[in-house]
């Protein structure tokens, strides 16, 4: 269970990799790509953060992942340079993509077309007979 420190910190780690990520965007001239923080998970010891990004179109997830953990050094000494008066030391970055949205999206889809497992239950792995 999260403390409220790592809770404030998580918030405004947060907060300060969406403008970092967003800026860069901008300042690239890069189009047709969001790129959100869903969460941030702080360790006890805050030594790690766990960040994790939702990247709008997902097919590109992949290529941004890879290029936002290989950039990870120079995104961290930004965030060192914005909460130098709020933190001590910065946590190190671990970059994950977020898919709990496209999961959602697949279950919606699932429940409202013809393979809807509530109306047929013999869909369900665990009720299919080998």
């Amino acid at each position: 269970m999260e403390t409220n420190r790592q809770k404030k910190i998580g918030a405004l780690l947060q907060n300060d990799l969406v403008d970092i990520l967003q800026g860069e965007i901008r300042k690239n001239g890069i189009s047709n790509l969001i790129i959100s923080i869903s969460k941030v998970n702080v360790t006890s010891d805050l030594s790690i953060a766990k960040v994790y990004l939702s990247v709008f179109p997902s097919e590109k997830g992949g290529e941004i992942l890879a290029a936002v953990r290989s950039n990870a050094p120079l995104i961290k000494h930004d965030l060192s340079q914005r909460v130098r008066l709020q933190l001590r030391k910065v946590p190190n970055l671990v970059f994950y993509i977020d898919d709990s949205l496209d999961q959602i999206e697949k279950l919606d889809k699932e429940l409202k077309g013809e393979n809807n497992p509530i109306t047929n239950p013999e869909l369900l792995e665990r009720r299919k007979k080998s």
